[in-house]
């Protein structure tokens, strides 16, 4: 990614209380653990906007490696369906892999180290939630990092970013 792009990412990601050096931290001091929540999934019109803002995220364009998804409920009268992970305590697709490159994550949730991966794709069966989304072109799994970007972007406050109030008990 150029440097002009990320930095116009970093005064994006402020603009709307986001700070990237925060959230990717890896030791230190670290931050609350956060995860994504829908606030309300009636409000959602479908536009994809957090589905673009997350795959930019990434520096490239387009929604096909989205780490959210939008689908329609049956039509523009039944509305549409906001799946996010949940960043669950015990989280099944962490469970499931066999090599370890998914791990549970403080708080809830996971961390994937694509190193380790090997692209059997048990994680995205496990998830009860349709979360664990597929890169076709990588043969890995889009791991929502819980940063937050797509919920600055939901011009209906759809989504949050919120702190994990209680971390996860084993």
């Amino acid at each position: 990614m150029a440097p002009e792009t990320l930095d116009s990412f970093r005064t994006n990601w402020l603009k709307i209380g986001i700070q990237p050096e925060v959230m990717y931290r890896s030791s230190g001091d670290v931050p609350m653990a956060k995860r994504l929540s829908v606030i309300d999934g009636d409000r959602c019109v479908g536009c994809q906007l957090c589905m673009f803002a997350c795959t930019r995220r990434s520096g490239v364009g387009g929604i096909a490696n989205s780490r959210i998804g939008i689908r329609s409920a049956g039509g523009m009268r039944k509305g549409f369906v906001v799946i996010v992970c949940r960043a669950c305590p015990h989280p099944p697709c962490a469970s499931i892999c066999p090599t370890h490159a998914l791990t549970p994550r403080d708080g809830g949730g996971v961390s994937f180290d694509a190193q380790l991966c090997i692209g059997c794709g048990q994680c995205k069966s496990a998830c009860p939630f349709g979360a664990v989304f597929w890169n076709e072109q990588e043969k890995r799994p889009l791991i929502c990092v819980y940063c937050g970007v797509c919920a600055g972007f939901c011009p209906y406050a759809v989504l949050a970013h919120e702190e994990i109030s209680e971390p996860a008990h084993d």
